[in-house]
């Protein structure tokens, strides 16, 4: 069954609004910071697994990577195999995040918030500048499109729906995003109590 544009963007928002953050609303109560992830069957776009940022309990266990752990702690014989699965960040993926979903042999990923709004928004520049001090990489430019994965922002993608359809998801991003402020202020008010070695 072939997936329109439309049923991708309407589901990718809704997993992010119901599974991901009332996972991340737990974990940020626990000091960890608003990162969270999904994955999804390509086929029929359902729920295989999504989690959240866990640094309080170990420093890598970023949003991409908890999800990746609960995804290869499904019994093989149960688990897709990651090319047949879409994998979704809410936040652009940090360059320990873009490695793991290579290794880990996705083929795709799709994310919320970029770079920029991940530091200005929500006061995280790690991303950034560890792009840039490690890897030489200026403003987040890495290829998007390369042999072993194409990422997709997905508010470029609604903002290519046609007119109708685009305003009523535009109303569920603004709530999307309202949410992650939400969030954002709860953790920078408790980030320096987290021990994460960078909050």
């Amino acid at each position: 069954m072939k997936t329109s544009r439309i049923e991708l963007c309407e589901r990718i928002l809704d997993v992010i609004e119901s599974d991901i953050i009332p996972r991340t609303v737990k974990g940020v109560a626990a000091g960890n910071k608003i990162f969270g992830a999904a994955i999804l069957r390509k086929q029929d776009l359902s729920l295989v697994v999504a989690d959240t940022n866990s640094e309080i309990e170990n420093p890598l266990l970023h949003g991409e990577i908890s999800t990746l752990n609960s995804f290869f702690d499904i019994p093989r014989i149960d688990r897709p195999k990651p090319e047949n699965c879409i994998f979704i960040s809410t936040h652009e993926p940090c360059s320990l995040c873009l490695s793991a979903i290579t290794w880990a042999n996705f083929d795709n990923f799709y994310y919320f918030f970029g770079y920029n709004e991940t530091r200005d928004s929500f006061n995280i520049p790690h991303d950034l500048n560890i792009l840039e001090e490690v890897f030489r990489i200026k403003h987040g430019r890495y290829s998007r499109t390369n042999k072993y994965w194409e990422c997709k922002d997905i508010i470029s993608l609604v903002s290519q729906l046609p007119t109708n359809k685009r305003k009523v998801l535009k109303v569920q991003i603004e709530r999307i995003k309202n949410k992650y402020i939400e969030l954002s202020d709860l953790y920078q008010s408790v980030r320096e109590k987290s021990e994460i070695p960078l909050f």
